[in-house]
């Protein structure tokens, strides 16, 4: 299954970022505020894998946030996994394979990682190199606005802490990848697309947000199953076809 998505370290920079216009400021504040204050978030999510053009993978199913950092995807269509982040690692489980990948969060390629965010401080300049509202990519329902957010690459500045696991870390992805936020006019966050260089897109809708629902700290651990096998690595290169 599983995604190639959202997996790269989200950290903290040191300088501001600044938005192009007052119309992207205003979005980008309905934003964050909308997310901030949740100490937990859950959300359905349709997930879409192409290269070139071509649509590769097709998923479903369910998302978990906790603050601070902690993310638990479960998939049901086309086939069971699951994708959680503890806070320190980051967990793929393929029961089919009778496999679970592994491997530090902080260095997470999977593109689901940014959307640790959301568990977060919510604070988009920690992943955007710049906002501006987006011209060339139409939002797919009437009435929500399109952010343009370019990536802040390898080379630039972390500050001492990210939002994931408290310290300092390298950006796992690089200066020219892009992100497209699609907000509605509540504030609500209901797609995502992540376009890399070389004609790659994963593209990720969300429904029926539910703000502050009883999601405890252990739904957010992953325990082993027996028999099965431990991958050490990064989950993005497992799960991308």
């Amino acid at each position: 299954m599983g995604t190639a998505l959202f997996c790269f370290s989200i950290w903290l920079l040191l300088a501001p970022v600044p938005s192009s216009g007052p119309a992207a400021k205003a979005v980008q504040a309905r934003l964050e505020a909308r997310y901030r204050g949740a100490q937990t978030l859950k959300a359905t999510f349709l997930e879409r894998y192409s290269e070139n053009g071509q649509v590769l993978r097709t998923e479903a199913g369910t998302a978990y946030f906790r603050h601070p950092g902690r993310m638990r995807w479960e998939y049901q269509s086309p086939e069971k996994n699951v994708f959680v982040v503890d806070g320190k690692t980051a967990w793929f489980y393929v029961p089919g394979d009778h496999t679970v990948t592994r491997a530090p969060a902080k260095q997470s390629s999977d593109w689901r990682t940014p959307l640790a965010l959301l568990a977060g401080e919510m604070k988009l300049s920690r992943v955007c190199a710049r906002l501006e509202t987006a011209l060339s990519e139409p939002p797919k329902t009437a009435g929500d606005t399109v952010l343009h957010c370019p990536l802040r690459g390898e080379n630039a500045k972390p500050a001492e802490k990210d939002a994931v696991g408290g310290s300092t870390t390298p950006s796992a992805t690089s200066a020219g990848d892009e992100v497209y936020l699609e907000v509605a006019a509540d504030g609500d966050l209901t797609r995502v697309l992540f376009r890399e260089r070389g004609g790659v897109e994963v593209e990720f809708r969300f429904a029926d947000w539910q703000f502050n629902p009883p999601l405890a700290d252990s739904f957010f651990r992953f325990t082993v199953p027996l028999g099965v096998a431990i991958v050490n690595g990064d989950s993005a290169s497992e799960s991308t076809p």
